[in-house]
């Protein structure tokens, strides 16, 4: 009773979404692969730390990157309600593939926003065959107030010369193109001057410096990496010099649900884990779940997800809607989605007792890999001191 009880609250909220048929049809396909392939394998790549090829190739030969590149540049656009509806069915599977996928949408769609009609022309083919994306803000002085950035853009004629470094960069080791923050050496230091540009991955002066040896994550590569004198086109650059921070609050407002997303597919995957384990798991006689203690937890951990999830569809609804001033809904979904995915994990390793800390369950790497996303795309101390000042009057 439990379980089919589980699967109707499920079924419900994901009936929410309002996909049309083409994108419903996409969503059943995503869901099938993450299951049926993505799942089984996801032990193995965590536990070798070995990037997920065989699902970076199963996602390409469904062409889902073409879901977020416009039409007018070969792609097949959905809504971004479906491209969240993927994310959390892959990361509810594999949370690396799942970060691998989403990191394409993140470091390609300011392209497609602020890149000149050249530009998407010569780059988006390469997304379309399936290559990857890498966003690159973070830098070892610069996290979550990216406007601390080092990294100098230096335009010499036709050219932008990048020097510097980034670090912590999802895909920096394998990504074709690589979106960049820095500072237009002509405007000074100061958050005025951040600016965007595309890398390629053959500029010479790229350079990987390490892959981190990462707590969670494993199978999703993340990289230390260089700019020594990167010589780009004029035209790489992302809009005029200094609208960098302008391009950067757009790419998070987008950014950031989808983090969210991918936190409630681990949240939602410990928490079938956890009720389908305690409804078997029996101690002094009765199943754990008819403690009446145990039930108050399930019941509140059932209602943060089905809240998490209905604001997901809200907040995709006005992307969708094309509404742009939305930092604080996203500030807002972000910080509780991935708290509920670190709570939610963690419940269900302690529901599993002993068993939840061996490796023989998958809900320790849930856990694992649940950290992560109270920490990129801005901490989660970030989004509450974000929020809690957009109510101070002017």
């Amino acid at each position: 009773m439990g379980r089919r009880a589980l699967v109707n609250l499920l079924s419900r909220l994901d009936a929410r979404w309002e996909l049309n048929d083409e994108e419903t049809i996409v969503l059943d396909a995503v869901r099938a692969l993450a299951r049926e392939e993505f799942a089984p394998r996801a032990a193995d790549y965590d536990r070798a730390g070995r990037f997920p090829s065989e699902n970076v190739e199963a996602i390409n030969a469904l062409g889902l990157n073409g879901m977020f590149i416009p039409e007018e540049y070969g792609g097949t656009p959905l809504s971004y309600r479906c491209y969240l509806a993927c994310v959390r069915e892959i990361s509810y599977a594999c949370a690396s593939t799942g970060i691998i996928w989403a990191t394409n949408f993140h470091a390609i769609r300011p392209l497609i926003e602020f890149g000149s009609p050249a530009l998407k022309q010569r780059l988006l083919p390469a997304i379309l065959a399936g290559r990857l994306a890498a966003l690159a803000i973070t830098e070892p002085d610069a996290g979550s107030d990216a406007t601390g950035m080092k990294t100098t853009f230096r335009p010499e004629g036709d050219r932008i010369v990048i020097e510097g470094g980034k670090c912590f960069i999802t895909n920096g080791d394998l990504a074709e193109l690589l979106l960049v923050f820095g500072k237009w050496s002509r405007l000074g230091d100061g958050k005025a001057a951040i600016s965007a540009v595309m890398l390629e991955r053959s500029t010479p002066g790229l350079r990987v410096l390490r892959n981190e040896d990462k707590l969670g994550m494993r199978a999703s590569s993340t990289s230390a990496l260089a700019f020594d004198g990167c010589s780009v086109p004029r035209e790489n650059l992302l809009g005029a010099p200094g609208e960098g921070l302008q391009i950067l609050f757009a790419s998070l407002n987008r950014s950031r649900p989808s983090i969210a997303a991918h936190a409630l597919g681990i949240a939602r995957a410990a928490f079938e884990d956890a009720v389908e384990y305690i409804n078997v798991r029996r101690q002094s006689g009765r199943r754990i779940l008819e403690f009446q203690g145990i039930q108050f937890l399930v019941a509140d951990l059932a209602a943060e997800l089905a809240l998490c999830e209905s604001f997901l569809w809200a907040v995709g609804r006005a992307v969708d809607a094309g509404e742009a001033n939305l930092g604080i809904e996203a500030s807002i979904l972000k910080m509780r989605a991935s708290d509920l995915a670190m709570r939610m994990s963690t419940e269900a390793v302690q529901l599993f007792g002993g068993y939840g800390y061996c490796k023989d369950h998958r809900v320790e790497r849930l856990m694992r890999d649940a950290k992560i996303t109270q920490i990129w795309e801005g901490t989660n101390q970030i989004h509450r001191q974000l929020i809690g000042r957009s109510f101070l009057q002017r």
